[in-house]
């Protein structure tokens, strides 16, 4: 393997005795409060799973337009569906990729709080049925690969491995297939613009051969190319609260690749229950006084409770989506 500039983890170990589980929690806690990404392997995700995604991937993207279109998001007033390219945003400036978004499969909540506007059904393409399938078990087995890391890192920062499990019972989940078109601009093309995930956890997973991922380190940009098998792991903002800032939430981005080469890419962002606040641990002694506290953003400060945050973001990345469903939750300005 070639070298990487992230730590590399091995989730298997959880079942190769209390020696190596014990090790794998204490790397598991290095890695995400040292740098907050790391590869992920081991998590028992088949090849043949991968492969599946993948070509399910290609094959959606390769439909006519029309035929993706029957499920833009502007069609769904919980931003699901597909975004054609440019349609999202980061930090206001525009995302120069596609994709699908897919969350919960749910009936419509039309009372309570704001925020379970978030909930209702998905938008599945006519043109390619089995894009569900493989979607929905992408998602049953990514889910199962998450709770372990939550356990995992209840453990390894004190606390009883059970301390997420009553905010996770109905978790939060989005699952993004996004596809990079290539550019031909002189410079770099902002893929994704710079940012910190405002959730718990995301698992990424990058077509194979592929570059593009840029994390921060020490103040600089480094590559995180795609590793067969494996996954990329990020903690966003939430974990960083919930550890006091013990964990470390940081800003990566995604640069266009050079036309004609395109990027597959799919990222499962791991949330609690919109209506769930997420769990604060009570670090040990040794731990908290190696806490950098939370970062500070006052113009995007982070909510204690899951779909305050969720609801804000999705109105801030796709306004489009929110000025035809949603009026009534922007500000007077726009």
């Amino acid at each position: 393997m070639p070298d990487l500039n992230l730590p590399i983890l091995d989730l298997s170990l959880l079942d190769q005795g209390p020696d190596a589980a014990a090790q794998f929690r204490d790397d598991l806690r290095a890695a995400t409060h040292d740098v907050g990404f790391f590869y992920l392997t081991g998590t028992g995700v088949s090849p043949e799973l991968f492969d599946r995604l993948h070509r399910a991937a290609r094959d959606f993207f390769d439909l006519p337009e029309q035929d993706k279109l029957t499920i833009e998001n502007v069609k769904s007033p919980h931003f699901r569906g597909y975004t054609r390219t440019g349609g999202e945003l980061t930090q206001g400036k525009v995302d120069w990729r596609e994709q699908i978004d897919i969350g919960p499969e749910r009936a419509p909540v039309t009372d309570g709080p704001a925020f379970n506007r978030l909930t209702g059904p998905n938008l599945w393409p006519a043109a390619q049925p089995e894009l569900r399938e493989v979607a929905e078990e992408w998602l049953t087995q990514l889910t199962a690969v998450a709770r372990r890391l939550l356990r995992s890192w209840a453990v390894a920062l004190g606390a009883d491995e059970s301390h997420f499990d009553a905010s996770f019972a109905d978790p939060a989940t989005l699952l993004k297939i996004v596809r990079y078109p290539g550019t031909d601009a002189p410079e770099p093309q902002q893929g994704v613009g710079a940012h910190k995930d405002g959730g718990v956890l995301t698992l990424l997973w990058v077509e194979p051969g592929k570059g593009g991922l840029q994390v921060e380190r020490d103040g600089a940009w480094v590559d995180a190319p795609s590793v067969d098998g494996a996954f990329v792991v990020n903690i966003g903002e939430m974990l960083e609260y919930a550890t006091g800032g013990y964990l470390k939430a940081t800003n990566h981005r995604v640069v266009s690749p050079r036309a004609p080469e395109d990027r597959i890419s799919v990222p499962f962002f791991f949330n609690p229950a919109l209506d769930a606040q997420v769990p604060i641990i009570e670090l040990p002694a040794d731990l908290k006084a190696a806490s950098r506290g939370v970062s500070d953003d006052d113009a995007s400060p982070i909510h204690g409770l899951y779909g305050e945050n969720a609801l804000r973001y999705r109105l801030r990345a796709h306004p489009n989506v929110a000025e035809i469903h949603h009026p009534d939750l922007l500000s007077p300005q726009r």
